[in-house]
C-alpha cells in the first residue's frame, strides 16, 4: 500500500519500528491495526536513528515525538486519517477506515512538501488501468453520495438554489494555520464571497463537529444576517452543492469534494488540492506548477496515497473497499437513525430484524392499529413485513415500508428459521407483486444508465456469485445423474406464496407447470426441483413423485440449485427466484407468471406482465438493480450493515447467521404444521 518506494514498502532495508508518545496509537485499535497491517511495528521506548517516530499530524502532542527526533535521529513519520474517514466524526468514537501515513510531512502543512505532494507533483498518471479506477470510484463516491463524515440524511434540508456556499471550519484546527490561514481569512473569504457574487444568497456550511457541539466554527448565528445563512443541520454536501453556483472555502475538505462535483473552488488557503489547475487560488503556491485533471489527482489523493482498511476481512485493501463499505453503512444509517415502528413480524423474526435496523435505534415492536398510533406519536418510521400491510388498517399518509427476504438470504432455509443476512424494504409495493409499481422496478429502469463503474462492479459481483455457485438458501448438496439431451430445469415452488397468487394466472401449481414444460418440449430431459420449503415438509405444493415422474425425467429432490443450474440448458418457471439465477449464469428462461425480472426483454414471457415495464436493461444492469441497489446485507461476523459482496464471501466460506436450540425446535414444530404456515411466517 505504500506510495513512495523510500518509504519502508516491501525490500526496504529502513526499520519499520515505529516508536510513539501519544496515547491514542495505543488505546486506538484500529489505529493501531491499520499501522500493523501496513507493516510497522508500533512501540514504547528509545528509538534508535534507523528507527521511526509516529506522530499524529501536527495535533498537540506532536511536539513531544518532534523532542525525541530530534535528540535521537530518528524520522519523523506523520499519521492522519484519511480523506474517507468513517459514518461519524472520529470525536463521536468512530474508528477510521484508513489512514495517511506520511514520511515527508503531512498533507495539510502548506511549509513542506508531503509524500502526497511529491506524488502529485511526480507521478506520471498515465497509466490507463490506474485512470480507469480513479474514474470508477469517482462515480461510486459520487453515486453513493459519500464524504469525509456520512451520518447526513437524503435527501435532507437543503437551501433554496441558487446560492453561494461558503464552507466554515472548526475553530484551532491546524488545517487552518499550516495551510496559511486563520480566523481573518474566514472574514476575507465571506466579503469576497459577497463582493464577487452581487444579489446572491450566501450559504454559510458549519462543520460537523460544531454542528455536533464538539468544537465552534468562525462563523455563527451572528453572521446569518440579511442574504447570509447558516446551514448547521447535516446536510448531503454532494446535494448542497449542486444547488451552488461557487464555492469558497480556506482548506476544508470539502474543496477537493467541489472539484469532484465540477466545480471551481475559490480557496483562500493553501490546502493540499490547491495550485495544481482545479481552483482559483487566493495565495501562491509556488512549488505547485503542474496541471492536473480531476482524475488524475483523484488517482493520487485516493487511490495511491492511503492506506485503506476493509473491516470485514480485517485487511488492508483498495478505495473501492472502502467506498462500498461506507455506502452500505451510510445507506444503513440515513434509513435507521431515527428509529423504525416494526408491524407484522413474527417473534423469531424479531431478533434478527433489530440487528439490521437497530444499530442507532432499536425497532420497537407492535401489531395492527398500535403500530400505526406509535409510529404517529414518535415520528418513528413504520416498517411491515410485507404482505401483512392490511392488519394495519387505515395508515392515512404514514409512510409505510414493507420489508421482505433478499435474494441472497441465507445459507439454510427460511422456513427452518435460519436468520437472513439480506433483506429489502421497499416503500412503494414489494418486487413479487406485478400488480402495482415498486422501488425494484423503478431501480431496474434506472439502470440502463449505470455509469462504467458500477456496471463493473455488477459484473464482478456476478463472476463471483457464479463462480462460488451462490444462490438464495446454499444448501450446497450432490445432484443425482441426469439423462443426456437439453435440459429443462423446471423449479417447484411453494403453491400458498404470495408471488403465485399476485403473479399467476393460467398456470399456479407446480403440477400445472410441469404439464405446461413437458407439452412446449416433448422431447427435452425435464428436471422437476421441488421447492427447498416443500421438500422439507414445512409448505405447500407437493406434487406426488409418480405423478411428477409422468411430465419430469428426474425429480432432482434435495438437489443443489446452483449445480442444476449448471447442468441444465435452460429455465421453465412460474415465478421462482431460480429464474432469475439462471440468468446471471446465461441460461434461457421461460415465465409463465410474472415474477420481478420478467418483461424487461430478458426472458421469454407466456404470463401476463405489467405494461409499465418498459425499458430495456440488460443482464448486468438488471443484477445491479437487484443486488445492490434493492437489497440491504448484513455480515454476522462483524455484526454491521456491509455491501453485498461481503455477503457472498461469508456464504461462499460456508458462514451464516447463527441459531439457536429454540429456533431449531421450533423450527421442528413447523413440521407439524405445513398447513398452517400463517401462524408462524
Amino acid at each position: 500500500m505504500s506510495h513512495d518506494p523510500d518509504s519502508g514498502a516491501a525490500g526496504s532495508t529502513r526499520s519499520r519500528r515505529l516508536f510513539v508518545y501519544n496515547g491514542g496509537f495505543l488505546t486506538q485499535a484500529r489505529v493501531r491495526r491499520i499501522l500493523t497491517l501496513a507493516g510497522w511495528e508500533v512501540k514504547l521506548g528509545t528509538p534508535g536513528p534507523d528507527d521511526a517516530i509516529g506522530v499524529w499530524g501536527h495535533s498537540p502532542t506532536a511536539h513531544r515525538g518532534e523532542a525525541m527526533a530530534a535528540k535521537t535521529g530518528a524520522r519523523i513519520v506523520r499519521v492522519e486519517d484519511a480523506f474517507l474517514r468513517s459514518l461519524r466524526t472520529g470525536r463521536d468514537g468512530e474508528p477510521p477506515l484508513g489512514l495517511l501515513i506520511d514520511e515527508r510531512g503531512v498533507h495539510f502543512d502548506a511549509a513542506t512538501p508531503s509524500d502526497l505532494e511529491v506524488l502529485l507533483a511526480t507521478h506520471p498518471f498515465d497509466d490507463g488501468a490506474l485512470l480507469t479506477r480513479a474514474r470508477e470510484a469517482t462515480e461510486l463516491m459520487v453515486r453513493g453520495h459519500l464524504s469525509k463524515y456520512n451520518a447526513f440524511p437524503r435527501p435532507g434540508p437543503l437551501p433554496e438554489a441558487p446560492y453561494v456556499l461558503v464552507v466554515d471550519q472548526t475553530r484551532g484546527d491546524a488545517s487552518i494555520a499550516h495551510a496559511g490561514a486563520d480566523a481573518a481569512t474566514f472574514r476575507e473569504m465571506l466579503a469576497a464571497a459577497e463582493i464577487e457574487n452581487p444579489g446572491l444568497r450566501i450559504v454559510i456550511k458549519t462543520h460537523p463537529e460544531t454542528a455536533a457541539g464538539h468544537r465552534p466554527g468562525h462563523f455563527g448565528p451572528d453572521d446569518a444576517t440579511g442574504h447570509i445563512s447558516l446551514l448547521t443541520d447535516p446536510v448531503d454536501p454532494w446535494a448542497l452543492m449542486e444547488g451552488a453556483v461557487a464555492v469558497y472555502t480556506v482548506s476544508s475538505g470539502l474543496g477537493f469534494e467541489a472539484i469532484l462535483a465540477g466545480h471551481r473552488p475559490h480557496v483562500f488557503g493553501k490546502p493540499w488540492y490547491a495550485g495544481w489547475g482545479l481552483t482559483d487560488d487566493e495565495q501562491d503556491l509556488p512549488r505547485r506548477t503542474r496541471t492536473l485533471t480531476r482524475t488524475q489527482i483523484f488517482a493520487g489523493a485516493m487511490v495511491l496515497y492511503p492506506t485503506w482498511y476493509d473491516p470485514y476481512h480485517d485487511a488492508l485493501c483498495g478505495v473501492e473497499q472502502v467506498l462500498t463499505t461506507l455506502e452500505a453503512r451510510a445507506r444503513a444509517w440515513r434509513e435507521d437513525h431515527a428509529g423504525h415502528v416494526a408491524a407484522g413480524m413474527r417473534l423469531w423474526k424479531r431478533a434478527p430484524l433489530t440487528r439490521f435496523f437497530g444499530s442507532d435505534a432499536r425497532p420497537r415492536f407492535r401489531d395492527g392499529r398500535a403500530a400505526v398510533a406509535l409510529a404517529r406519536k414518535t415520528g418513528r418510521s413504520l416498517i411491515v413485513w410485507a404482505g401483512q400491510e392490511t392488519s394495519l388498517g387505515d395508515a392515512g399518509d404514514l409512510p409505510v415500508r414493507r420489508v421482505e427476504d433478499g435474494f441472497l438470504r441465507s445459507r439454510g432455509l427460511g422456513a427452518e428459521l435460519v436468520p437472513p443476512l439480506s433483506l429489502v424494504t421497499d416503500d412503494l409495493g414489494i418486487y413479487y407483486d406485478p400488480t402495482r409499481e415498486c422501488r425494484l422496478e423503478h431501480l431496474i429502469a434506472e439502470a440502463v444508465k449505470l455509469p462504467e463503474g458500477s456496471r463493473h462492479r455488477a459484473e464482478r459481483l456476478v463472476a463471483g456469485i457464479v463462480q462460488a455457485r451462490l444462490t438464495k438458501y446454499n444448501l450446497d448438496r450432490p445432484i443425482p445423474a441426469l439423462p443426456e439431451g437439453h435440459r429443462i430445469l423446471v423449479p417447484g415452488q411453494v403453491e400458498d406464496d404470495a408471488s403465485i397468487r399476485l403473479g399467476t394466472s393460467e398456470v399456479s401449481t407446480n403440477l400445472a407447470l410441469l404439464q405446461a414444460a413437458r407439452a412446449a418440449n416433448p422431447d427435452a430431459v425435464i428436471v422437476f426441483k421441488p421447492h427447498p420449503d416443500v421438500e422439507a415438509g414445512l409448505r405447500t405444493g407437493a406434487v406426488p413423485h409418480d405423478e411428477a415422474l409422468r411430465h419430469a425425467d428426474v425429480v432432482a429432490g434435495t438437489a443443489d440449485a446452483a449445480r442444476l443450474l449448471d447442468a441444465c440448458d435452460e429455465v421453465w418457471t412460474m415465478t421462482s427466484l431460480m429464474g432469475f439465477e439462471a440468468l446471471l449464469r446465461g441460461k434461457p428462461v421461460t415465465c409463465l407468471g410474472a415474477p420481478f425480472y420478467a418483461g424487461w426483454g430478458l426472458t421469454r414471457d407466456r404470463g401476463h406482465v405489467p405494461e409499465r415495464r418498459q425499458a430495456r436493461p440488460d443482464m448486468i444492469a438488471l443484477a445491479h438493480a437487484v443486488l445492490i441497489d434493492y437489497p440491504r446485507y448484513f455480515d454476522p461476523v462483524t455484526g454491521s450493515a456491509c455491501p453485498p459482496e461481503v455477503v457472498a464471501d461469508r456464504l461462499a466460506a460456508g458462514i451464516a447467521a447463527r441459531t439457536g436450540p429454540a429456533h431449531r425446535l421450533l423450527a421442528k414444530a413447523q413440521g407439524l404444521l405445513a398447513s398452517r404456515a400463517w401462524l408462524w411466517r
